[in-house]
């Protein structure tokens, strides 16, 4: 289909639920959550809409990057997440959903990743993203400097397979239990990310999702799991439907995502595969577009 541009939205619409990615989406060009965005929540609160960060980041990396000001607007209340694209969906604070990576394939992608970085053949490291901890053995400046963008609870191991030493299978997880669980495996190519997708992972795409998730991040996920399946699982507990939902994105790990609400935007700035899909073309990010477009949608 052909995406209609934002401008064409006639009139407030019933909207219940906001979904947003954050890099090229929500965020500005320095990655900051822009100033309008706290008024913008007020007043999402105040109409009974939910605003959700939809994100690869790290569960913890988003509570520490909205949580304090969240908590002023909401009451003391939490923002709802989506995290690890889906791996993880927390609602006000309580995780609801978790899903994970077995640990024998954590195991090959360890030794893979390893193989690929000590030839030489790729500039690459892994990061094991557990539910308590992300954790790597690449421990060199630029290599921390980009995955900490992302992952605020970073543990550095001298061998990943370490992890597996502690870490349970994803179908054994318990909300209380103590035990690591790996919800997904996040490949850094500081060279591209999509030439290591396709000569390394391929022969993963038959039971694990391979999703580029940026210009440097590979995903490697449960096959089941994507950040659409994450907002599905809200809209069930929120009892809101997809004609109440919109959604934001713009990279190909938000394509899914799109399918989840009937008002989908594809930022001005996205892939074209996801202009191709969505609804709506939004202003860039850079342009403050979910912003703009949320006070059209809601007025």
């Amino acid at each position: 289909m052909t995406a209609a541009d934002w401008t064409t939205i006639g009139q407030p619409q019933d909207i219940r639920l906001v979904v947003a990615d954050m890099d090229g989406t929500l965020l500005d060009e320095r990655s900051r959550i822009p100033d309008g965005f706290w008024p913008m929540l007020a007043r999402l609160k105040r109409r009974g809409v939910e605003f959700v960060p939809a994100s690869g980041r790290q569960y913890a990396t988003l509570r520490n990057m909205f949580a304090d000001k969240a908590a002023e607007i909401l009451d003391g209340g939490e923002l709802s997440y989506i995290a690890e694209n889906g791996n993880v969906v927390a609602l006000d604070g309580k995780v609801v959903e978790v899903h994970g990576v077995d640990l024998d394939v954590t195991s090959h992608v360890i030794d893979l990743v390893d193989d690929a970085a000590a030839s030489g053949e790729h500039n690459v490291g892994l990061v094991v993203c557990g539910l308590k901890s992300a954790y790597v053995q690449r421990s060199d400046k630029p290599f921390l400097d980009e995955v900490g963008k992302y992952y605020a609870a970073l543990s550095i191991v001298d061998d990943l397979h370490e992890v597996l030493d502690f870490a349970q299978e994803p179908s054994a997880y318990t909300p209380d239990g103590d035990a690591e669980i790996v919800l997904k495996l996040a490949i850094l190519d500081l060279d591209g990310s999509e030439r290591f997708t396709n000569e390394k992972l391929t022969h993963l795409r038959a039971d694990y999702q391979v999703v580029v998730s940026g210009k440097l991040w590979v995903d490697i996920m449960n096959i089941e799991t994507d950040k659409k399946q994450g907002v599905e699982a809200l809209q069930r507990v929120l009892g809101v439907t997809p004609a109440q939902t919109a959604v934001f994105g713009d990279y190909l790990n938000d394509l899914l995502m799109l399918e989840a609400g009937d008002w989908s935007f594809a930022m001005g700035n996205a892939h074209p595969d996801l202009k191709a899909a969505a609804r709506y073309i939004a202003p860039s990010n850079v342009e403050h577009g979910v912003l703009k477009v949320v006070d059209r949608l809601v007025a």
